[in-house]
């Protein structure tokens, strides 16, 4: 009898044991974390596409400039004067204000250099000072000029500079004429450089030709210039600039 009792037992608590569900363990979710931002030490650098820069065209080694528009070749200096001429390309023209006294200034064409050249332009100024054309000029040994005045007279004059904005000139001749007048200055003025020779013009007529053998200048650039004397303003208005052989 108590050996069916104890299997009894034995029986009911294997029922029982076997009736309790089965645990599952429980696994917590799986969290993905955003990447770490590390933070830049440097701001990036960007390089800029290339950009092509226009360079100029010179012009042809004999031309005629009638101002229709600025040139990069035209390279303009001062010597004397309290303020800065003003230089302008406008309606066809070159205009050049000078506003104050004793002020000289001088624009050079630097695409090409000539030994012999003749430099021609038309040109009208006030009654306050010259106008006139360069031609051999180098900056380190110098440049002839040729001047006309309202004053009724004409120059050949040897420039050279002495520090940048400080020029001298000295007179290689001076006189006057019957082609020029006295008041403003309207004329077509030339300079024919050649060989030993400088050759002066107005209106298409020799003032004078002179022998600049002892001067030493045999190449350069060719040029305009404008000065004011004790009167001021001046104003200048150059129509066209002719370079030719002769």
């Amino acid at each position: 009898m108590k050996k069916f009792l104890l299997i009894g037992c034995l029986i009911l608590i294997t029922a029982c044991q076997s009736s309790n569900p089965t645990l599952v363990p429980e696994f917590a979710p799986t969290v993905t974390l955003p990447p770490t931002l590390i933070p830049a030490t440097t701001a990036p650098t960007f390089t800029p596409a290339p950009t092509d820069t226009p360079i100029p065209i010179p012009p042809p080694r004999y031309f005629t400039d009638e101002f229709d528009t600025s040139s990069a070749f035209w390279q303009f200096s001062q010597t004397g004067g309290t303020t800065d001429p003003l230089t302008t390309f406008e309606n066809g023209t070159l205009r050049i204000d000078i506003a104050s006294a004793d002020t000289w200034h001088l624009g050079i064409h630097n695409a090409n250099t000539y030994s012999n050249v003749f430099v021609r332009a038309k040109v009208s100024a006030n009654a306050a000072g010259s106008a006139g054309l360069i031609c051999r000029y180098d900056e380190s040994k110098g440049w002839f000029e040729f001047n006309i005045d309202s004053e009724g007279t004409y120059s050949l004059l040897l420039g050279q500079w002495l520090a940048p904005g400080i020029a001298k000139y000295i007179p290689i001749a001076t006189d006057g004429s019957s082609q020029l007048g006295i008041g403003n200055v309207n004329y077509e003025i030339g300079l024919f450089c050649q060989d030993n020779l400088v050759n002066l013009y107005v209106n298409e007529v020799l003032l004078r030709r002179l022998d600049v053998t002892n001067y030493g200048l045999i190449e350069g650039n060719i040029g305009i210039a404008v000065s004011s004397y004790q009167q001021a303003p001046m104003s200048a208005v150059f129509e066209w600039v002719k370079i030719s052989e002769e």
